[in-house]
């Protein structure tokens, strides 16, 4: 029996990746061709309708391990849009219409973001491009998704400051420093004294030195360190995990 699409509800999934240097998030193309007009082509965020027997948290699994194959990552709901302009512009009206749908008819969006690493994710071809983008150089999107987008950035904010332990989701297990301060700038969108915060990072006891350098690399190899959340979760209830800025 074919699985039935509820018309009223998507999820829309904000994925974060950090390459050591900035923020990004993955985009796909949304291109609307008609035979043989091209009408436009801009940029959405991955997501879709649920089915009518699925749940949000497993539609939004689905989304993403169809969009990256990995189902193993960080993934939260954090807002739930629903907006009566939300789709209401131009081009996603004529998207709507193509695709068989009422464009007046309202659908609610249930936000969540993932946070990962991004050079552990491979790129496929689905169907669409899929690409990153740097958050801070993305100008617009389709429906109300730069909006989501801002939202999703406010919530891993708010997140990191009572949470910190989430900003290794963005991290490999291996790190410097120096690419953990980084992290922390381009998230919060700051400029962090490096001393300063060193000194903070040397005293969380969760941050566990590694007997390991970098390799690969034309400057004098850095110091690795790693997360250990066993750690993390009995600082938390000893005394505290503190903020490393």
């Amino acid at each position: 029996m074919e699985r039935k699409l509820n018309e009223e509800i998507s999820t829309d999934c904000v994925i974060f990746g950090f390459d050591f240097e900035r923020l990004n998030v993955l985009l796909v193309d949304r291109e609307l061709v008609v035979n043989g007009r091209k009408y436009f082509k801009d940029l959405t965020l991955t997501g879709n309708h649920i089915y009518e027997d699925e749940n949000l948290d497993d539609a939004a699994q689905r989304i993403l391990f169809d969009l990256i194959g990995q189902n193993d990552i960080y993934l939260e709901q954090f807002h739930t849009f629903g907006d009566t302009q939300r789709t209401c512009r131009p081009n996603d009206i004529l998207w709507i219409e193509h695709s068989g749908r009422n464009p007046m008819k309202r659908v609610i969006s249930v936000g969540y973001v993932a946070l990962l690493t991004k050079r552990n994710v491979v790129l496929e071809w689905k169907g669409r491009n899929v690409a990153w983008y740097p958050v801070s150089e993305i100008k617009d999107l389709a429906f109300d998704h730069m909006n989501i987008i801002q939202e999703a950035l406010k919530y891993i904010r708010h997140k990191l400051e009572v949470e910190p332990s989430i900003g290794f989701e963005l991290l490999p297990e291996k790190f410097t420093l120096s690419q953990l301060q980084t992290m922390f700038e381009v998230v919060f969108d700051i400029q962090l004294d490096k001393r300063n915060f060193r000194r903070k990072a040397l005293k969380m006891k969760y941050i566990i030195p590694l007997n390991e350098k970098q390799t690969g690399v034309s400057n004098k190899p850095a110091q690795l360190y790693t997360f250990d959340r066993e750690i993390y979760n009995n600082s938390k209830t000893l005394e505290g995990v503190g903020f490393l800025f």
